[in-house]
């Protein structure tokens, strides 16, 4: 099967029924997108498909065929995940930083489809679980991507 992630054509031999998650780390070696429940609740393997936030860990490769996949290895080369990139380590946002290239990811998808989110819109879309509770310092980055005002505390 070919897949197309990060602009680049890869030819993998895994069955169309494998998770993708599985494919991108363990055939592809792009270990950024990260494993964490298994069941599509955390968020730690969310990549992009067509500019649409999805969990690897549940979509079968079969789905994927002759879409464009974006991982966190390529989001610096969208401006938008560039800023992203740069406001979480403005905002220190990562501590542990296992949930943070989801995150990243989620973010970078929220901002491309609505460039100036309210807090209830950040609140829909940032779902991602983050065990460290980073959760304000991911809002105030956002924001600040957005060219909003951000209150510290």
């Amino acid at each position: 099967m070919r897949l197309q992630i990060n602009e680049q054509t890869y030819e993998v031999e895994s069955s169309g029924d494998t998770p993708l998650l599985w494919v991108i780390r363990d055939e592809l070696g792009l270990t950024g997108t990260k494993y964490g429940c298994g069941l599509a609740q955390c968020g730690a393997c969310s990549v992009m498909i067509d500019g649409q936030i999805i969990r690897s860990c549940v979509t079968p490769l079969d789905s994927v065929a002759d879409r464009k996949i974006t991982t966190i290895e390529a989001i610096e080369a969208d401006p938008v995940g560039q800023k992203v990139v740069a406001a979480w380590v403005s905002h220190q946002v990562p501590q542990c930083g296992y949930c943070q290239s989801g995150q990243v990811m989620a973010a970078t998808a929220l901002l491309k489809e609505t460039p100036n989110p309210s807090d209830d819109d950040i609140a829909a879309v940032m779902i991602n679980l983050c065990r460290c509770g980073t959760y304000n310092s991911i809002t105030a980055a956002v924001h600040d991507v957005a060219g909003q005002k951000v209150e510290t505390l």
